[in-house]
């Protein structure tokens, strides 16, 4: 049994469109979303025998907006104007849980140096946005829990030195999908301490209770971690 616990820090830029009873409006052109630091974490569990192992990720981000929008529009019930300038604020939470198995025999055929996880990923999404402008507000939040693929490989360069790749996939037609996806170079410091940096690109496609959002996003990490 062994577990590796880390702590990071995101720096991301949402962009795409948003609609809440209306037609869509830009992060960035119209709600003035920019770029912000998200805090994540995780913690894997490697499981004996049959058991299958298990991997907690969570990520936090809130992006707050101030600016006048390229036109008017409407959000919810609220037709807001370019005439005079608005504040929008949009947060989401994700929580990730999977369980997977690594597939047999490739780390031994490899000598240790190369494998390969797969598994199921169940990824809860809490999303809250907020659109103000003189004294009225708009607000909408939903959470949906959306069973995705999970996919993973760690491959050992040196002993000190391991590349990995993370991908957790859902894809439901043109209606909804959710692609996760993140790479990371991770070197061993003194004793169970280790250091990673990588990229991390999200692209989704979400439509809950009227509020419809598609966005994509992507952006360089850092992480400290132990491992036991």
């Amino acid at each position: 049994m062994g577990i590796e616990a880390a702590l990071g820090v995101w720096n991301v830029k949402p962009q795409g469109d948003l609609a809440y009873r209306g037609d869509p409006v830009s992060l960035e052109d119209d709600l003035k979303l920019g770029y912000d630091v998200r805090i994540f974490g995780r913690v894997k569990v490697d499981m004996p025998l049959m058991i299958p192992n298990i991997y907690f990720m969570f990520s936090r981000v809130k992006n707050d907006g101030d600016g006048s929008s390229t036109g008017d529009f409407v959000f919810g019930d609220i037709l807001f104007s370019n005439a005079s300038p608005l504040s929008s604020s949009l947060e989401m939470d994700e929580y990730d849980l999977a369980l997977y198995y690594g597939i047999p025999f490739i780390k031994t055929a490899t000598l240790g140096k190369l494998n390969i996880d797969a598994g199921l990923n169940i990824k809860l999404v809490d999303l809250d946005v907020t659109v103000s402008q003189s004294g009225v507000s708009e607000s909408k939040q939903y959470t949906v829990p959306l069973p995705m693929l999970y996919l993973g490989g760690q491959l050992q360069i040196i002993k000190s030195l391991s590349l990995e790749a993370e991908a957790r996939i859902i894809s439901l037609g043109s209606a909804d999908y959710f692609y996760d996806l993140l790479g990371r170079v991770k070197y061993n410091l003194i004793g169970p301490a280790f250091i990673a940096a990588g990229y991390r690109y999200e692209d989704a496609q979400l439509d809950r209770r009227g509020l419809r959002i598609i966005s994509w996003t992507g952006g360089p990490f850092l992480e400290i971690g132990l491992f036991f």
